[in-house]
Formats: C-alpha cells, sequence, structure tokens
C-alpha cells in the first residue's frame, strides 16, 4: 500500500510539475515585464559563488554582469561570477534553464546524484573562462535533506531568491538554511511578491494609490485556490517582514511596491532587497 501512495503521490507531483512549465511558458512575459526594472539595478550586484533557489527558466541572468567577448557575444564576467547553482525542484525547466544559461556563456554541468535520471548533458567548453553552472534538483526546506552539491559549493558568496519563497513549503526552515550556506559577510538577494503591506507602510517606495486593504483580503480569500493552481505558491505570504526577523543577519534593506500594470499586480506587490549575514 505504501508502495502505491507513494507511486501516485510522485505521478501527481509530477503532472504539477509539468502543468507549471505549460502555465509559466505563458506568464513568465508578463512577469519579466512588471520586475526586470528591479531586476537591473539589483542584479549587477551578484557577484561571486552564487546559489539560486528556484530559477525556473532563469530569464534574469541575463542582468548579471557581462562581458563582450572576440566573437561579439555577451557573456557572464567570470572576474565577478566565479561559480552559479541553480536549485531547481521542477525537472520539467530544465530545458529552458539549460539554454538561458548557455546563452549568457555559462558552461552547464548537472548534478547527477539529486537527478540521476538526468540526460548526459552539458555544455562543451569553448573557452578557459567560461564559469561553471550547476543544475541540482530539490530545495532548501528540510536541513536534512539537502543536496549533497549544494553543502560541497558552499559557502556562497550570494544566495538569490526571485519569486521562489512564495513557493517553498516552510519559507523560515528554507531562510535559516540561506543563512546556514552564506559565508560571513555574504548576501541574500530577493525580489519576492508579498501580501499587500499595511496603510502607511514606510517601506513602501511606490504606492499607486492601490487600496492595500481591499487587495490585502482578496489575497487571503485566493491563496487556497491559488496555492494549488500555481504550484505551491502563496500570495499572502509577508516574506520581507520574514526575512527581515530572522536572526543571524547583520543588516537587512529591503523595499515594497505596488507596481500597477495589470490585475494580477494588485495581488502580487513585491519586496526587493538584500540582507547581509552576521560577520560574527
Amino acid at each position: 500500500m505504501s508502495s502505491l501512495y507513494s507511486a501516485v503521490s510522485n505521478s501527481l507531483s509530477l503532472t504539477a510539475d509539468w502543468f507549471f512549465k505549460a502555465l509559466w511558458l505563458v506568464e513568465s512575459d508578463r512577469n519579466n515585464a512588471k520586475v526586470d526594472t528591479y531586476r537591473k539595478a539589483l542584479w549587477p550586484e551578484i557577484s561571486g559563488n552564487v546559489l539560486e533557489l528556484g530559477p525556473g527558466f532563469a530569464e534574469s541572468l541575463r542582468f548579471l554582469n557581462h562581458v563582450t567577448i572576440s566573437d561579439g557575444s555577451h557573456v557572464v564576467d567570470s572576474n565577478v561570477i566565479t561559480s552559479y547553482t541553480a536549485l531547481e525542484p521542477n525537472v520539467f525547466l530544465y530545458d529552458q534553464l539549460h539554454k538561458n544559461a548557455e546563452i549568457n556563456g555559462f558552461c552547464v554541468e548537472y548534478d547527477h546524484k539529486s537527478y540521476p535520471n538526468c540526460k548526459e548533458l552539458g555544455t562543451i567548453p569553448t573557452r578557459n573562462d567560461m564559469v561553471p553552472f550547476n543544475i541540482v534538483r530539490g530545495t532548501l526546506d528540510d536541513p536534512n535533506n539537502i543536496p549533497q552539491c549544494v553543502l560541497d559549493n558552499a559557502p556562497y558568496d550570494t544566495v538569490l531568491t526571485s519569486f521562489s519563497l512564495c513557493t517553498v513549503k516552510d519559507p523560515e526552515a528554507t531562510i535559516k538554511n540561506i543563512i546556514r550556506l552564506l559565508k560571513p559577510g555574504g548576501a541574500h538577494v530577493f525580489i519576492e511578491h508579498v501580501r499587500q503591506p499595511p496603510p502607511g507602510d514606510k517601506r513602501v517606495t511606490e504606492d499607486n494609490n492601490v487600496n492595500s486593504v481591499l487587495w490585502g483580503k482578496i489575497q487571503d480569500w485566493i491563496t487556497p485556490l491559488w496555492s494549488i493552481i500555481g504550484h505551491g505558491c502563496h500570495v499572502n505570504r509577508e516574506t520581507g517582514v520574514t526575512i527581515a526577523n530572522m536572526d543571524g543577519w547583520e543588516s537587512v534593506e529591503y523595499k515594497n511596491v505596488r507596481p500597477v500594470i495589470d490585475l494580477q499586480s494588485r495581488i502580487m506587490p513585491l519586496s526587493i532587497g538584500k540582507a547581509i549575514k552576521a560577520t560574527i
């Protein structure tokens, strides 16, 4: 009975992963239109040994520091980014993830321990300065179940989350593990959609006259259904507040914005910022 339950559960999980890819193929351009302005300002600060949680298609790699090489292409600057680990649980996203990493000049590798069924695919290095890009299957929800590759590559100079802490099963545990994996003085860079900040929130830098009380209640109402449709996405998490309240930071700086582009923007305001791990 237990083996049958496990098989059914795994089948349902894979179906949900496939559905999310189909949904994201439709939604990713609209999402990028909303957040790319903020990524352009923040992503150049990403440096060193990098870990990204839930990169999805990794469209934002184009905002990292790049250089132009002899053939005229623009590739990630190996003097700024030394290594990149992409921790992504949804294997249906790997084809686009791999493609975007290669477009940005990374040398793509797969972690076969976390995803033994992956094809023997990778990038054939064409330059000595190509930055390794490790695709790893997993999450940081459980400190006892972090992929060994992620642990082996630690500590990290930068941990990046972009629209990923909304879907993790345990955001507090995930943030604790982010702090654990960062080197002292390392940065957690984040852009996360959150519950509407309350009226008068001093961190709000773009208000756009949104009725935050009304839309906050709407977020609470729709989250149970949306979390099913959206692959575990919770639109009413106060992620910026959660990050700021965790022990282990030297400093946390973030802002809240209420972009008004479409209806979806009203249920997905943003917390954008950077948290620095304490050095002692």
